[in-house]
């Protein structure tokens, strides 16, 4: 994990269990996420899937818990995409991961 704290941006990675690696890079403003770029060595059908991760997670709380990132994720993609070697628990993790390293982001009072 990486904090650069001139932009406030934040690093985050998680290796799902038997699956790929999941990386996410996000900045932060106002208390919510900014800039939220999802990558890794996974695949999804359609390829614009990961579009819709990112919109998901755009604008979400920095106090928001694990299990409201992974509902997040999954209620934007809906059960249409194919997702290999990456679910959307796993997403969540790195964006945890992120999130817990960068300033002000380990929230444990506030988490929703």
């Amino acid at each position: 994990m990486r904090v650069n704290t001139t932009n406030n941006t934040a690093h985050g990675e998680y290796k799902v269990p038997g699956g790929k690696l999941v990386v996410v890079d996000l900045a932060i403003a106002g208390g919510r996420m900014t800039a939220v770029q999802v990558s890794g060595d996974f695949f999804l059908e359609p390829d614009s899937a990961l579009d819709t991760i990112n919109a998901a997670l755009e604008g979400l709380s920095i106090a928001t818990a694990e299990a409201g990132l992974a509902a997040a994720v999954a209620a934007a993609l809906g059960p249409e995409p194919r997702m290999f070697g990456i679910t959307p628990e796993g997403v969540a993790a790195a964006v945890r991961r992120a999130l817990d390293a960068a300033p002000g982001g380990d929230d444990p009072g506030g988490r929703a």
